[in-house]
């Protein structure tokens, strides 16, 4: 895991300033930690040894119509078929604040763009206390369609909040929970919008132009975290990528 805490913890007044911590954490610094820094830059800072892992947390990313979804489900399937305890979930959503949020963003009034992230966050934060972090303490594998990088490439580029601003207030509400392996499908959005069933929610019926930016997002968000994110081809059949997506996780060691 890239940083193990599950719990969320409040800074003390020694830490680090916000900005401080996310510059560290997209940059990836190797530098030994001074006195005051953050657990979360720490960890980072400090990976614990390449092992074979007991459970893994794989989070599936994309824009509507990617087929992020379906990859979600067959890994699931594939690793419960290798016997192991796996926990589906998807943002929002997984919880019962989770899936109000989840009405209310995708079918309810319009939302300033600040308002939209931190419902999300609200529900981000909800899903780890009550279902992810319980799910990894005990061991089980646990495989979420969407999670913070969804909130850095819609929220913070394509609405305009800034990728630093957005991954602060994620970090802060998730403890510094981030996914082994973040699998992004990439697929051309008037593709994805033809395949897309059902009525268009409140941000599907976006025009053409911002899912084309929220692509061009998730592009910006992998190239920041090359270590835990995989770009997928989703123009590829869904069988291809779900044994590239096992083959990957393979290898974590």
């Amino acid at each position: 895991m890239c940083v193990p805490t599950i719990t969320p913890r409040t800074p003390s007044s020694s830490s680090a300033s916000p900005v401080a911590t996310i510059v560290a954490v997209r940059q990836r610094v190797t530098e030994t930690s001074t006195e005051g820094a953050t657990e979360l830059t720490a960890a980072i800072r400090s990976p614990p040894p390449r092992r074979i892992l007991r459970r893994v947390f794989v989070t599936f990313e994309g824009i509507d119509g990617s087929g992020k979804t379906t990859q979600a489900e067959l890994l699931a399937e594939a690793l419960r078929a290798d016997g192991r305890e796996v926990i589906s979930t998807r943002e929002p959503g997984g919880t019962e604040l989770g899936e109000r949020v989840r009405s209310l963003v995708l079918q309810g009034p319009d939302l300033s763009a600040w308002a939209e992230a931190a419902l999300f966050a609200a529900a981000r934060a909800q899903l780890v206390e009550e279902v992810i972090g319980p799910a990894l303490q005990r061991g089980a594998d646990v495989v979420c369609d969407r999670y913070l990088d969804s909130s850095l490439a819609y929220q913070g580029i394509a609405r305009g909040l800034g990728v630093d601003e957005v991954l602060e207030l994620s970090v802060r509400v998730t403890g510094g929970l981030f996914p082994d392996r973040t699998f992004v499908v990439l697929l051309d959005a008037v593709e994805a919008e033809r395949r897309r069933v059902g009525g268009p929610d409140r941000i599907e019926r976006e025009n053409l132009s911002f899912h084309r930016e929220v692509d061009r997002a998730y592009r910006e968000v992998a190239a920041l975290f090359p270590d835990r994110i995989v770009l997928l081809d989703g123009s590829r059949s869904p069988d291809e990528l779900a044994k590239e997506v096992r083959d990957e996780l393979r290898a974590l060691a």
